[in-house]
């Protein structure tokens, strides 16, 4: 038996030509593609816009490959995380977080994870494969709908910093995008969305050749060579200067300003030296450091820097003219704050 095609790997063009084909009007096509994307239906029966006979028709033919909510867990501050099964019973995480102004989705890109920060809880999974690019729409579309059901309002923004790193994952993850901001998706502004990157030099370059609108994010922790590569060990195949050289072309092209996540750890990263090594790695375009509070991951071998180290990051950041913010994580009683996305307490 031939295995069903999941119908939503097709554009839009491809189902009108599917329909002619087929001996329909190619309307049809844009009937099913609204179906998918901007209503989200999971089931062809659900298409009640389309003859019975053509819905029977699309059940041969074709599958929707959606995704599961296995387990829904709220924390005590509102934080939402969802362990998201796959169609092959795959596990992801997403997560949503709740301020008074607006609801944040933090997606997956990949299950697991494709680089080895020592830190961070995902990077110990293996990584099995990239997320599809409707695998990454249906988590933004699930955690719009719970914006709206617990919080009364739309999701505002999405932020990829969650399991993986998007840029190991860069064709979906743009499909997804210009799904999420199309008029026949959900309609978001690409202002209102942040890729995080732990750093790939090459692919930074090719998001400002591809004129994406979106902003970025890098997750540098440490601007001091040996200090970066002791906790990301990555940071050899991608060096700082090649991701520094990487982030100068990528404002030159996008004249945007670049944030930078920084988390700042006792006896790793917590010494004026580290932070005038931060300063001059910032000078070239304009930037703004998000400094993170610290999530644990049972081990120990990390530790959250005493408040008088962050408080000279600030001060010196500061009277450097480089805007900073300190971050106190959400969601951490229930494993859903930056850093902790393990699957934790799911099935594998």
């Amino acid at each position: 038996m031939n295995e069903k095609r999941d119908i939503r790997a097709l554009s839009k063009e491809e189902l009108r030509i599917f329909f002619k084909n087929k001996g329909d009007q190619a309307f049809r096509g844009n009937q099913v593609y609204e179906w998918l994307w901007q209503k989200g239906v999971h089931s062809f029966e659900a298409m009640t816009s389309l003859p019975k006979a053509t819905r029977e028709m699309l059940e041969a033919e074709f599958v929707i490959n959606h995704i599961k909510v296995d387990v829904m867990q709220r924390s005590d501050d509102g934080t939402i995380k969802n362990a998201v099964r796959l169609h092959d019973g795959l596990l992801v995480e997403s997560v949503l977080i709740p301020t008074d102004t607006r609801t944040t989705a933090c997606v997956s890109s990949q299950v697991g994870c494709s680089l080895n920060c020592s830190f961070c809880a995902t990077a110990r999974l293996k990584r099995m494969r990239n997320l599809l690019a409707d695998e990454i729409y249906d988590q933004v579309r699930v955690i719009d709908e719970q914006s709206r059901a617990f919080f009364g309002r739309p999701l505002t923004n999405i932020v990829f910093m969650g399991m993986g790193e998007p840029l190991m994952n860069y064709n979906n993850v743009l499909k997804a995008i210009d799904k999420i901001t199309s008029a026949d998706g959900l309609g978001m502004s690409p202002k209102r969305i942040t890729v995080s990157t732990s750093g790939v030099p090459k692919l930074i370059k090719k998001m400002a050749d591809d004129q994406v609108k979106f902003k970025l994010a890098v997750s540098l922790h440490s601007a001091i060579k040996s200090v970066r590569t002791s906790i990301m060990p990555f940071n050899e195949q991608f060096p700082l200067e090649e991701l520094r050289e990487a982030l100068q072309y990528w404002y030159q092209k996008t004249r945007n300003r670049i944030t930078y996540e920084y988390v700042v750890w006792k006896g790793i990263n917590d010494q004026r030296k580290d932070v005038e090594a931060l300063i001059k790695f910032c000078k070239f375009a304009p930037s703004k450091v998000n400094l993170i509070e610290y999530n644990p991951i049972d081990d120990g071998d990390f530790q959250q820097a005493a408040p008088e180290a962050l408080q000279l990051y600030q001060q010196l950041l500061e009277e450097a003219g480089i805007t900073v913010t300190v971050r106190h994580s959400r969601g951490k009683d229930i494993d859903a704050a930056c850093g902790q996305l393990a699957n934790k307490g799911q099935n594998k």
